[in-house]
């Protein structure tokens, strides 16, 4: 038998009788502290629940599994982490592979820290996009800041995890956090963040310390967010009862804003960015076409499709609008051809 418990959010007062019962009952205990940091306190009372076997499990010992299925097949294994056990992805991957090992698996649910700062921080939880961690390697910011660039072009709120390293006891600051995804913006320049982006803070969720603070980037980075574990939250398109709540329910620094107004997504950017430019060349080669009427049908077509970009474009169809530009562009590119001259794009 495997046992995956959530511990919950708010340290050992609030573990319910049936999990310590579980847990008193277990032949071996691990507890996992690689995917959000467990105090040493924590550790202890938990540690004094076990009548059989405790282990802190490491990254490694879940992710290979090995030991603790082996276990699982003749005993009674609990496997106890922060939160919700399948916020973790280790933690489901290691529940499949004891399905296929044929060994029963239960599962005692709890709260997270992840969905509990959504409505701490007065935000609606339908309205999270992707989630994201960003790690302390710069160049490990990239991908996390295509996401929220992703979500923001969708009005969606950018929910980031910050590293947290185990063995050697690390945890991203939020103000560096923030450095990068601006220094990343400045190698870029996509206009997705600002000095001005507004974002929330949520540090130690569930904890008695528990703070949340919003503001701006340039605010925020003067902030001292005290002892971890914090996660950051880029607001997308706010609903007033939003802003509203962001006022009340955190420390708020400025005036909550929407930071999906002014981005517009990849198509929107080729579109305004083509379509002058595919118009001009049809312009620049029209004159040495003067005398040859078969053609002209040729840049009535093209002219067709540049409009047809245009209006596609302002309907929100953005996909056919690329291909409309994207014809317009082979028309012209083959009436440059024609003339013995290479294509301009």
């Amino acid at each position: 038998m495997l046992w995956f418990v959530g511990l919950g959010i708010s340290g050992t007062q609030s573990i319910p009788i049936e999990v310590v019962k579980i847990i008193q009952e277990a032949d071996f205990v691990y507890l996992e502290a690689f995917t959000s940091p467990i105090s040493k306190q924590h550790e202890d009372e938990i540690k004094n629940m076990v009548n059989g076997s405790f282990k802190i499990a490491k990254r490694w010992l879940v992710e290979d599994g090995q030991e603790i299925l082996k276990r699982a097949k003749n005993s009674t294994v609990v496997l106890l982490s922060y939160g919700d056990p399948y916020i973790a992805t280790t933690h489901i991957e290691l529940r499949t592979r004891a399905k296929l090992e044929k060994i029963e698996t239960k599962t005692i649910h709890s709260a997270s820290a992840i969905t509990s700062m959504i409505g701490e921080a007065g935000l609606q939880f339908y309205k999270i996009g992707r989630m994201m961690t960003i790690m302390n390697e710069k160049k490990s910011t990239m991908t996390p800041y295509s996401t929220i660039f992703k979500n923001l072009t969708e009005g969606l709120h950018s929910v980031i995890l910050l590293e947290y390293n185990q063995d050697k006891n690390y945890f991203l600051d939020p103000k560096n956090a923030i450095s990068n995804l601006l220094d990343i913006e400045r190698e870029y320049k996509k206009d997705v963040l600002t000095n001005d982006t507004f974002a929330i803070v949520a540090s130690r969720i569930g904890f008695e310390t528990q703070k949340i603070i919003s503001g701006k980037f340039s605010n925020l980075l003067k902030i001292d967010f005290g002892e971890p574990p914090h996660s950051i939250i880029i607001t997308g398109k706010l609903h007033f009862t939003e802003s509203d709540a962001i006022n009340v329910l955190t420390e708020c620094l400025d005036k909550p804003s929407d930071n999906s107004s002014k981005i517009k997504n990849i198509s929107v950017q080729m579109i305004e960015k083509y379509v002058p430019m595919v118009r001009k060349a049809l312009e620049e080669i029209r004159p040495l076409y003067n005398d040859s009427k078969e053609f002209q049908e040729v840049f009535e077509n093209a002219e067709l499709y540049i409009n047809d970009a245009e209006n596609f474009l302002k309907q929100g169809k953005n996909e056919t609008a690329i291909l409309s530009i994207g014809y317009a562009d082979g028309l012209v590119d083959a009436l440059r051809i024609a003339k013995g001259i290479d294509p301009k794009m």
